[in-house]
């Protein structure tokens, strides 16, 4: 079946390389080369003796076992990957079928649902509700699984909205799909941002059918290297492997190279992000409080995103069009998550960007209306 167009992709495609002030994306500030490389406690010469051959099609043993060591798992339970995006892809492609039923949450990043509904899968929403950036209907989502159910996927700390579960509504989830042997797909890509909380557990640890995604775009700050993973059981791998043998094959051992550094020493990256983040965050929270009257959002308690609803904009798109064309800051109407009366706010960036950026956002935002006046 064709694939639907990740509308996500194509409103960033052109814009993200033109704007002034991008306070759209869902990652951290991006690091250099030669600040990772710093970070880790090695310089450029490191990566001299890089042979170019092809590396091994679950990625190279450095950059796997580095992986492990981090996740506390076998390598051989590890597949370094084209970004998230393609462990995504090939564990789909692995593991459905058409016709199979796959429960995945609303809204959604893309390929979370894209990807099965191409393969001919029968998609189940799970609308979600939070409060204070806490789900509160999982009661809702265990409901929807049963004997039928081949997937779930879900995403948390969750893009766009920054919402999670806590680890008692990650357990009930985890133990539902074990009681009918359904696979669960985690999607990791934040779990290390989150605020006032520690990050969830790794759902692989204690389910044999859930598999988990990671990348270094996020919190790590190393979009541009496209390193994801998933973590998952051997003879899940093995049939990634089979797909991906019809794809990317492998990934550059130059980028194995710098991705192994950053894993080996993740710690050194994602402690200054995450305190960026958290500055920032404190930075939102004042902002959605001043603008209370013309936007309505929960405040994050992880990732680097928020999605709230502009409660005066009649035409969200055509407003967030405006807003890049006209004044230069970038955000993601909400139509690219299935949510209209929404945006995607990244509050990752450079605090100077992010200021300017929601200052001209406030500005552009139309006043609530006033009632009309009462006749006699």
């Amino acid at each position: 079946m064709p694939i639907a167009p990740a509308l996500l992709e194509d409103w960033l495609r052109e814009r993200y390389f033109t704007t002034t002030y991008d306070i759209s994306s869902s990652g951290v500030e991006n690091y250099t080369v030669d600040q990772v490389l710093a970070l880790a406690g090695t310089s450029a010469a490191s990566l001299g003796d890089v042979m170019f051959r092809d590396s091994h099609s679950l990625g190279g043993e450095p950059l796997r076992a580095a992986l492990a060591e981090r996740y506390d798992t076998d390598p051989g339970s590890v597949i370094a990957t084209q970004g998230s995006s393609e462990a995504i892809y090939l564990v789909m492609h692995a593991l459905l079928k058409p016709g199979d039923e796959v429960v995945v949450q609303a809204p959604a990043y893309h390929a979370l649902v894209e990807v099965a509904a191409s393969l001919g899968c029968r998609i189940v929403p799970w609308a979600m509700r939070t409060e204070h950036g806490v789900v509160t209907n999982e009661d809702e989502l265990l409901a929807l699984i049963g004997p039928d159910t081949a997937m779930v996927v879900v995403n948390f700390p969750h893009n766009p909205t920054g919402a999670t579960v806590t680890e008692d509504q990650q357990t009930a989830i985890v133990d539902t799909c074990a009681r009918y042997g359904t696979w669960l797909a985690w999607d990791n890509a934040f779990q290390q941002l989150v605020y006032d909380r520690p990050p969830l557990p790794d759902p692989t640890a204690r389910y044999p059918r859930a598999i988990s995604f990671g990348t270094l775009s996020k919190a790590y700050g190393l979009p541009g290297l496209r390193v994801g993973w998933a973590l998952a059981a051997p003879e899940v791998l093995a049939g990634c492997v089979r797909r991906r043998d019809y794809t990317s094959l492998a990934l550059s051992p130059l980028v194995e190279a710098v991705a192994t550094h950053a894993v080996r020493h993740a710690d050194a990256l994602l402690r200054p992000r995450l305190a960026q983040a958290t500055a920032n965050r404190a930075v939102l929270a004042d902002w959605l409080t001043t603008h209370g009257d013309r936007v309505s959002a929960d405040l994050p308690v992880g990732g680097v995103t928020a999605f709230p609803e502009l409660t005066t904009v009649a035409d969200v798109t055509a407003f967030a069009d405006r807003l890049d064309r006209e004044h230069g800051v970038l955000v993601v109407p909400g139509v690219c998550f299935g949510a209209p009366r929404h945006i995607r706010l990244g509050f990752g960036g450079a605090a100077e960007e992010l200021t300017a950026g929601l200052d001209r956002l406030a500005a552009l935002l139309p006043a609530p209306r006033r009632p009309l006046p009462q006749t006699r």
